[in-house]
Order: structure tokens, then sequence, then C-alpha cells
């Protein structure tokens, strides 16, 4: 069950600080924020798996799941026209 809480809390965490690092506005609930960091670390993982091997399907640290969620949130914006 702590598990759970704690990548509740890491997800929000990463979330956060991805949407403080893009510029520009995102309009993301809580639990939207909180999904983009479990998802950037998913990301991050995959990134980190094909720069040094390891598990396809692997969480990565807090800089590589900052990473992957900023990369999230480029594609994101990047779909919504936010970018040129």
């Amino acid at each position: 069950m702590f598990w759970l809480i704690g990548w509740i809390l890491f997800g929000f965490l990463v979330g956060l600080i991805a949407r403080a690092m893009m510029p520009g506005v995102q309009s993301l609930g809580c639990l939207r924020t909180m999904g983009l960091g479990i998802a950037g670390s998913l990301v991050g993982g995959m990134i980190g798996y094909f720069l040094t091997g390891g598990s396809v399907i692997q969480s990565s640290g807090w800089i590589g799941s900052v990473i992957g969620a900023v990369v999230l949130l480029a594609v994101q914006s990047r779909r919504q026209g936010r970018i040129e």
C-alpha cells in the first residue's frame, strides 16, 4: 500500500517540476499532473533503456522522470499547436 502512495506523491512532484520547466500555461489538474509525472517516469526509463540498456519497462530516477515528463508535455503542446 505504501508503494502506491509513494508513486502518487512522486508522480505529483515530478509533474509539478516538469510543468514549472515548460514555458506557457498547461491546463492540467492535480490528477493529470500526477499522471504526467508517472508517465514521465516510464518514458524516462525507456530513454534510459535506449541509452544504457537494461529492462525496457523500468522506472527512472528524479532527473530521468522529469526529462520524460517534459518530453510528454512538449509532445502534447505540439499536438495542440502551442509550440511552433
